[in-house]
Protein backbone atom coordinates (compact mmCIF):
# COMPACT_ATOMS: atom_id res chain seq x y z
CA UNK A 1 0.00 0.00 0.00
CA UNK A 2 1.10 3.54 -0.75
CA UNK A 3 1.84 5.60 2.36
CA UNK A 4 -1.21 7.55 3.49
CA UNK A 5 -1.79 10.95 5.04
CA UNK A 6 -5.45 11.69 5.74
CA UNK A 7 -6.15 15.33 6.62
CA UNK A 8 -9.39 15.61 8.59
CA UNK A 9 -10.46 19.25 8.50
CA UNK A 10 -13.42 18.50 10.80
CA UNK A 11 -15.85 21.45 11.19
CA UNK A 12 -13.33 24.07 10.18
CA UNK A 13 -13.14 26.50 7.25
CA UNK A 14 -15.88 27.79 5.00
CA UNK A 15 -15.81 26.82 1.33
CA UNK A 16 -14.12 30.13 0.53
CA UNK A 17 -11.40 29.38 3.06
CA UNK A 18 -11.02 25.83 1.76
CA UNK A 19 -10.59 27.17 -1.76
CA UNK A 20 -7.65 29.30 -0.59
CA UNK A 21 -6.31 26.39 1.45
CA UNK A 22 -6.21 24.07 -1.56
CA UNK A 23 -4.64 26.80 -3.71
CA UNK A 24 -1.88 27.22 -1.12
CA UNK A 25 -1.46 23.47 -0.70
CA UNK A 26 -1.27 22.29 -4.30
CA UNK A 27 2.07 23.92 -5.26
CA UNK A 28 3.72 22.45 -2.15
CA UNK A 29 2.68 18.90 -2.92
CA UNK A 30 5.63 17.30 -4.69
CA UNK A 31 6.14 13.87 -3.10
CA UNK A 32 4.35 11.02 -4.88
CA UNK A 33 5.45 8.52 -2.20
CA UNK A 34 2.51 9.59 -0.06
CA UNK A 35 -1.17 9.75 -1.00
CA UNK A 36 -2.82 12.78 0.54
CA UNK A 37 -6.55 12.63 1.27
CA UNK A 38 -8.42 15.79 2.18
CA UNK A 39 -11.48 14.92 4.29
CA UNK A 40 -13.61 18.01 3.82
CA UNK A 41 -16.92 19.15 5.36
CA UNK A 42 -19.94 17.98 3.35
CA UNK A 43 -20.70 21.46 2.01
CA UNK A 44 -17.24 21.74 0.45
CA UNK A 45 -17.05 18.33 -1.25
CA UNK A 46 -18.24 19.55 -4.63
CA UNK A 47 -15.72 22.39 -4.52
CA UNK A 48 -13.08 19.84 -3.54
CA UNK A 49 -13.94 17.61 -6.49
CA UNK A 50 -13.60 20.57 -8.88
CA UNK A 51 -10.33 21.86 -7.41
CA UNK A 52 -8.67 18.46 -6.97
CA UNK A 53 -9.48 17.29 -10.50
CA UNK A 54 -6.22 16.47 -12.27
CA UNK A 55 -4.20 16.33 -9.04
CA UNK A 56 -2.98 13.31 -7.11
CA UNK A 57 -5.00 14.32 -4.03
CA UNK A 58 -7.85 12.08 -2.93
CA UNK A 59 -11.17 13.54 -1.82
CA UNK A 60 -12.59 12.25 1.46
CA UNK A 61 -15.76 12.73 3.50
CA UNK A 62 -15.86 12.78 7.29
CA UNK A 63 -18.91 10.58 7.82
CA UNK A 64 -21.94 8.97 6.15
CA UNK A 65 -25.37 7.75 7.16
CA UNK A 66 -25.99 4.20 8.33
CA UNK A 67 -29.06 4.14 6.06
CA UNK A 68 -29.06 4.14 2.28
CA UNK A 69 -31.98 6.52 1.71
CA UNK A 70 -35.27 7.79 3.08
CA UNK A 71 -36.49 9.74 6.10
CA UNK A 72 -33.08 10.66 7.50
CA UNK A 73 -33.23 14.45 7.79
CA UNK A 74 -29.81 16.03 7.80
CA UNK A 75 -27.96 12.84 6.85
CA UNK A 76 -25.78 12.15 3.80
CA UNK A 77 -25.89 8.77 2.04
CA UNK A 78 -23.06 6.74 0.58
CA UNK A 79 -24.56 7.14 -2.89
CA UNK A 80 -24.57 10.93 -2.47
CA UNK A 81 -20.91 10.92 -1.45
CA UNK A 82 -19.93 8.76 -4.41
CA UNK A 83 -21.93 10.92 -6.82
CA UNK A 84 -20.28 14.11 -5.60
CA UNK A 85 -16.83 12.62 -6.16
CA UNK A 86 -15.69 11.38 -2.75
CA UNK A 87 -13.19 8.51 -2.82
CA UNK A 88 -12.79 7.83 0.90
CA UNK A 89 -14.91 8.25 4.01
CA UNK A 90 -13.96 8.27 7.69
CA UNK A 91 -16.06 5.91 9.82
CA UNK A 92 -16.08 5.42 13.59
CA UNK A 93 -14.15 8.53 14.63
CA UNK A 94 -14.18 8.90 18.40
CA UNK A 95 -16.01 12.22 18.13
CA UNK A 96 -18.85 10.33 16.41
CA UNK A 97 -18.72 7.42 18.86
CA UNK A 98 -18.91 9.69 21.92
CA UNK A 99 -21.01 12.69 20.94
CA UNK A 100 -23.37 10.90 18.56
CA UNK A 101 -23.43 7.57 20.41
CA UNK A 102 -22.30 5.49 17.42
CA UNK A 103 -21.72 1.86 18.37
CA UNK A 104 -20.18 -1.15 16.68
CA UNK A 105 -23.40 -2.14 14.95
CA UNK A 106 -23.87 1.35 13.49
CA UNK A 107 -20.27 1.50 12.34
CA UNK A 108 -20.54 -1.93 10.72
CA UNK A 109 -23.61 -0.78 8.76
CA UNK A 110 -21.81 2.36 7.62
CA UNK A 111 -18.82 0.37 6.40
CA UNK A 112 -21.02 -1.97 4.37
CA UNK A 113 -22.86 0.96 2.79
CA UNK A 114 -19.58 2.71 1.98
CA UNK A 115 -18.14 -0.40 0.34
CA UNK A 116 -21.37 -0.96 -1.60
CA UNK A 117 -20.90 2.52 -3.05
CA UNK A 118 -17.22 1.88 -3.87
CA UNK A 119 -15.89 4.23 -1.22
CA UNK A 120 -12.66 3.40 0.56
CA UNK A 121 -13.14 3.35 4.34
CA UNK A 122 -10.88 4.87 6.99
CA UNK A 123 -12.03 3.02 10.10
CA UNK A 124 -11.07 4.55 13.45
CA UNK A 125 -10.51 2.41 16.55
CA UNK A 126 -8.84 3.08 19.87
CA UNK A 127 -9.02 2.77 23.63
CA UNK A 128 -10.12 5.29 26.25
CA UNK A 129 -7.93 6.42 29.12
CA UNK A 130 -9.92 4.11 31.41
CA UNK A 131 -9.24 1.17 29.09
CA UNK A 132 -5.56 2.08 28.98
CA UNK A 133 -5.25 2.34 32.74
CA UNK A 134 -7.13 -0.95 33.15
CA UNK A 135 -4.73 -2.69 30.74
CA UNK A 136 -7.57 -3.26 28.26
CA UNK A 137 -5.98 -1.60 25.22
CA UNK A 138 -5.58 -4.81 23.22
CA UNK A 139 -8.98 -6.29 24.10
CA UNK A 140 -10.75 -2.99 23.36
CA UNK A 141 -9.13 -2.67 19.95
CA UNK A 142 -9.88 -6.30 19.13
CA UNK A 143 -13.53 -5.84 20.07
CA UNK A 144 -13.89 -2.70 17.96
CA UNK A 145 -12.26 -4.33 14.93
CA UNK A 146 -14.42 -7.46 15.32
CA UNK A 147 -17.64 -5.43 15.49
CA UNK A 148 -16.74 -3.10 12.63
CA UNK A 149 -15.66 -5.82 10.18
CA UNK A 150 -18.33 -8.38 11.04
CA UNK A 151 -19.83 -10.04 7.96
CA UNK A 152 -17.27 -8.69 5.49
CA UNK A 153 -15.42 -10.82 2.94
CA UNK A 154 -11.63 -10.84 3.09
CA UNK A 155 -11.27 -9.30 -0.36
CA UNK A 156 -13.25 -6.26 0.85
CA UNK A 157 -10.40 -5.39 3.21
CA UNK A 158 -8.53 -4.05 0.18
CA UNK A 159 -10.75 -0.97 0.51
CA UNK A 160 -10.35 -0.49 4.26
CA UNK A 161 -7.66 1.41 6.14
CA UNK A 162 -7.71 1.13 9.94
CA UNK A 163 -6.67 4.18 11.94
CA UNK A 164 -5.42 3.57 15.45
CA UNK A 165 -6.64 6.56 17.45
CA UNK A 166 -6.18 6.23 21.21
CA UNK A 167 -9.01 8.31 22.64
CA UNK A 168 -6.82 9.83 25.32
CA UNK A 169 -4.47 11.29 22.70
CA UNK A 170 -7.01 12.88 20.34
CA UNK A 171 -6.99 16.66 20.58
CA UNK A 172 -5.39 16.44 24.01
CA UNK A 173 -1.83 17.29 23.11
CA UNK A 174 -0.78 14.05 24.82
CA UNK A 175 1.65 12.10 22.69
CA UNK A 176 1.53 8.33 22.47
CA UNK A 177 4.97 6.75 22.66
CA UNK A 178 6.40 4.61 19.90
CA UNK A 179 5.83 1.55 22.09
CA UNK A 180 2.17 2.47 22.67
CA UNK A 181 1.55 3.08 18.96
CA UNK A 182 3.25 -0.16 17.96
CA UNK A 183 1.15 -2.02 20.55
CA UNK A 184 -1.98 -0.59 18.92
CA UNK A 185 -0.77 -1.50 15.43
CA UNK A 186 -0.03 -5.07 16.49
CA UNK A 187 -3.41 -5.37 18.21
CA UNK A 188 -5.19 -4.28 15.02
CA UNK A 189 -3.25 -6.67 12.81
CA UNK A 190 -3.76 -9.55 15.28
CA UNK A 191 -7.51 -8.90 15.35
CA UNK A 192 -7.63 -8.93 11.53
CA UNK A 193 -5.59 -12.15 11.48
CA UNK A 194 -7.99 -13.80 13.93
CA UNK A 195 -11.04 -12.67 11.96
CA UNK A 196 -9.67 -13.31 8.46
CA UNK A 197 -6.10 -14.51 7.83
CA UNK A 198 -2.44 -13.76 8.40
CA UNK A 199 -2.17 -12.51 4.81
CA UNK A 200 -5.05 -10.08 5.38
CA UNK A 201 -3.42 -8.84 8.58
CA UNK A 202 -0.13 -8.17 6.82
CA UNK A 203 -1.73 -6.40 3.86
CA UNK A 204 -4.34 -4.17 5.49
CA UNK A 205 -3.36 -0.52 5.81
CA UNK A 206 -2.88 0.73 9.37
CA UNK A 207 -2.40 4.42 10.14
CA UNK A 208 -2.15 6.44 13.36
CA UNK A 209 -4.12 9.45 14.57
CA UNK A 210 -3.97 11.28 17.86
CA UNK A 211 -2.52 14.81 18.17
CA UNK A 212 -0.23 14.26 15.17
CA UNK A 213 1.79 17.43 14.57
CA UNK A 214 5.05 18.78 13.18
CA UNK A 215 6.88 18.15 16.45
CA UNK A 216 6.02 14.47 16.91
CA UNK A 217 5.77 13.24 13.31
CA UNK A 218 9.40 12.08 13.20
CA UNK A 219 8.83 9.92 16.28
CA UNK A 220 5.52 8.59 14.95
CA UNK A 221 6.97 7.77 11.54
CA UNK A 222 9.59 5.56 13.20
CA UNK A 223 6.88 3.10 14.30
CA UNK A 224 7.14 -0.26 12.60
CA UNK A 225 4.21 -1.50 10.58
CA UNK A 226 2.69 1.97 10.18
CA UNK A 227 1.32 2.94 6.77
CA UNK A 228 0.35 6.54 7.43
CA UNK A 229 -1.22 9.12 9.71
CA UNK A 230 -4.61 10.72 10.27
CA UNK A 231 -4.08 14.41 11.02
CA UNK A 232 -6.60 16.66 12.74
CA UNK A 233 -5.94 20.20 13.93
CA UNK A 234 -2.38 20.34 12.57
CA UNK A 235 -3.60 19.91 8.98
CA UNK A 236 -5.37 23.29 9.04
CA UNK A 237 -1.98 24.88 8.32
CA UNK A 238 -0.95 23.77 4.82
CA UNK A 239 2.73 24.31 5.60
CA UNK A 240 2.54 22.07 8.67
CA UNK A 241 0.67 19.43 6.67
CA UNK A 242 3.41 19.39 4.06
CA UNK A 243 6.05 19.04 6.77
CA UNK A 244 4.15 16.06 8.18
CA UNK A 245 3.93 14.44 4.75
CA UNK A 246 7.62 14.92 4.00
CA UNK A 247 8.68 13.63 7.41
CA UNK A 248 6.48 10.55 7.14
CA UNK A 249 7.62 9.79 3.60
CA UNK A 250 11.22 9.79 4.75
CA UNK A 251 10.87 8.06 8.10
CA UNK A 252 8.25 5.32 7.92
CA UNK A 253 9.42 1.77 8.60
CA UNK A 254 7.86 -1.60 7.81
Amino acid sequence: MKKQVVANLKMNMTSSEIKNYIISLAPKYKDDKVELTLALPYVSLELGRFMLDGTTFALGAQNLSDEERGAQTGEISGAMLKDIGAQKVIVGHIERRVKFKENGKTINKKIKIALKNRLQVVLCVGESLTDKNSLKTISTIASQVDEALKGLYENELENIIIAYEPVWAIGSGKNATVKEIETGIKAIRKAVENDFSKKAAEEIGVIYGGSVNAKNISQISSCRGLDGVLVGEACLDSGVLMHIMTAFAGGAKK
